[in-house]
């Protein structure tokens, strides 16, 4: 493992050297001014998760071709035996506030459900951790957890907690259970409100962890479930094809020192209770006190302990729903930000491994990439503005500008480039053709979203610095239009960001900016995509289309039927049947 992450640093390192010296040649006319020195310190920040993202798609494709089980590959652990019977306990913990319980009691109760089909009941207890702020929402909750109750009687247990007040938000929420009820069980499987796994892929997970004692966090790949959200849709689709490959090349180099995302994994709770417990951070200010994201940090902690973190690169049985609309991903996002900002004050810690406190930097460097990019364009437009020669080379300038975006876009391509070689998998994305649109139509809706990101996150991040917050409050979950008013009143600033590229561009040759329109373009119609991705009508549309197809809708697998989604309905199996995508057709149809 030590040459594999050895081998890893050298190709981040000759990367970042090679792309930095091409971008110093490329401003290299009339000299390296104070501009262009700080046009190049910013492209040097955005340079390592691009650069990371690339070799971690080309190592995953070379395992995803070369490997014939890439999951023993990259996570060479014990599977157990599956005719052997369960010999441990463990907890199933719903971490809750605020949350719509009737989607709740649904996920809950099929996964109850099937791991009582599965005769593997016995062995697990649900405990529903709330820590929801309104009274009528709790009431709603207990009469949930006592209707599971009565129905699940004899059969599997359920738990219903609620704090009075949310200490640690949900890090601190499941630190209490520990102190309570940890010592009653072996491992902690943790859920978030949308989250649902099938009963097969929790028992993997249980008998991972029975034969691989110095595992302490263990996690498969979380993937969205089918939806009628247009925004979610098109979101999930780019993730799914980005992600096996990304997290195979990471898993190839990281190992045991894998993340850890906070849900839909399986903790050994002994280790965890002892060594895990999140620090406070001294001071004031809104990256003082509590850490928001507080996974990586108990990863670290784990690993520190001498136990191993791993990643499964597996796509079955674990499943999440995505934010539904455009607000709702970037507050998330905004979430993260603060809680990986607060990193910074942990690097330091004793003890870490080296990979840990690398997974930390990049955490934090990951949300600094985002005003690093915003200042790298304004940079790169005031120097084209204010000079009276060309300032940048345009070879080099070309060859760099082709490199970046083949980087920035490897992990998609990597795994592309996989479905399309392999029947089964063209057949469950939609075959070939629809496969290539898809993917055409979603690298241009990201190229889109991207500046929108990047400039909440330098607003969010420039506001810190005055106080402002994110704090921690319940997600929006269903599909409902947003008001017009309320998107242009969060999203004005992208619009000016928008309309100040879109002006600049207007005044540049068509050559030299057609590569960057969306940058523009996306910002300038961030509230008209806000609005228009969070409809129905535009999700019912898009499943209709058969375009962004995820497998899951291409064959339901069985485990899904009791979650009655809507984009699993008779409606959506229709479009898929008259697609040519039914279940028995050599090949799917092709547009």
């Amino acid at each position: 493992m030590t040459i594999r992450r050895l081998l890893f640093a050298f190709l981040l390192g000759t990367s970042f050297v090679g792309l930095t010296v091409l971008m110093a040649v490329t401003l290299s006319p009339g000299g390296l001014k104070p501009l262009d020195i700080f046009i190049l310190f910013c492209f040097m920040v955005t340079l390592p998760w691009t650069i990371i993202g690339f070799w971690n798609a080309v190592i995953g494709l070379l395992v995803m071709r070369l490997s014939r089980d890439p999951v023993a590959a990259v996570c060479p652990i014990k599977v157990g035996d599956a005719d052997k019977p369960l010999k441990s306990s463990t907890a199933l913990l719903s971490c809750v506030r605020d949350e719509d319980v009737e989607s709740l009691e649904t996920h809950l109760s099929a996964m109850v459900t099937n791991l009582i089909r599965a005769e593997q009941a016995s062995h697990f207890k649900l405990y529903v951790l709330s820590d929801t702020s309104r009274d009528d929402v709790a009431l709603h909750e207990q009469e949930m957890a006592a209707r599971m109750s009565e129905r699940f009687s004899g059969q599997m247990e359920i738990v219903y907690r609620r704090r009075a007040k949310n200490t640690g938000f949900k890090a601190g929420n499941i630190e209490d259970f520990c102190e309570r009820w940890g010592d009653d069980h072996d491992f902690a499987l943790v859920l978030d409100a949308d989250s649902y796994m099938s009963a097969d892929a929790i028992v993997e997970l249980v008998r991972r962890m029975e034969v691989n004692p110095k595992i302490g966090i263990l996690q498969s790949l979380v993937v969205g479930l089918p939806t009628d959200s247009a925004f979610a849709r098109v979101f999930q689709f780019g993730m799914r094809l980005g992600m096996r490959s990304y997290t195979i090349g990471s898993a190839w180099w990281q190992g045991d020192c894998g993340p850890y995302w906070g849900h839909n994994a399986i903790l050994r709770l002994k280790p965890f209770k002892e060594h895990c417990r999140l620090p406070v951070l001294p001071g004031k200010g809104p990256l003082a006190g509590t850490i928001l994201s507080h996974d990586q940090v108990e990863a670290v902690l784990m690993r520190r302990a001498g136990y191993h973190v791993r990643v499964l690169p597996l796509e079955s049985g674990s499943y999440e729903n995505n934010p539904p609309h455009l607000l709702e991903f970037i507050r998330r996002d905004l979430r993260w930000c603060q809680g990986n900002l607060q990193y910074r004050r942990l690097l330091g810690m004793k003890g870490l491994k080296p990979v840990s406190r690398a997974q930390l930097f990049l955490a934090i460097l990951m949300f600094l990439g985002s005003p690093a990019w915003i200042g790298f364009m304004v940079g790169a437009a005031v120097l084209g503005m204010t000079t009276d020669y060309a300032p940048y080379r345009p070879d080099t300038g070309l060859i760099l500008f082709a490199t970046v975006l083949t980087m920035v876009f490897a992990p998609k391509l990597a795994t592309v480039a996989d479905v399309l070689v392999r029947k089964d998998l063209r057949r469950a994305f939609g075959g070939p053709i629809r496969v290539v649109v898809s993917v055409a139509a979603e690298i241009l809706y990201s190229a889109m979203l991207a500046p929108i990101l990047a400039v909440a996150h330098t607003m969010f991040m420039g506001g810190l610095a005055f106080g402002k917050t994110i704090g921690w409050g319940a997600q929006a979950r269903g599909v409902s239009r947003l008001p017009v008013p309320l998107a242009v009143s969060k999203l004005w600033p992208q619009t000016l960001f928008g309309l100040a590229g879109l002006t600049w561009m207007s005044a540049q040759p068509i050559e030299l900016v057609w590569p960057v329109i969306p940058v523009a373009v996306g910002p300038l119609l961030a509230a008209l995509i806000a609005v228009s991705t969070s409809t129905k009508f535009l999700g019912t549309l898009g499943i209709r289309s058969t375009l962004w197809r995820i497998p899951e809708e291409t064959a339901p697998p069985a485990e899904l039927a009791d979650l009655h989604l809507p984009a699993l309905s008779k409606g959506a199996t229709a479009a898929v049947a008259q697609a040519g995508l039914v279940q028995g057709d050599p090949e799917p149809a092709e547009i």
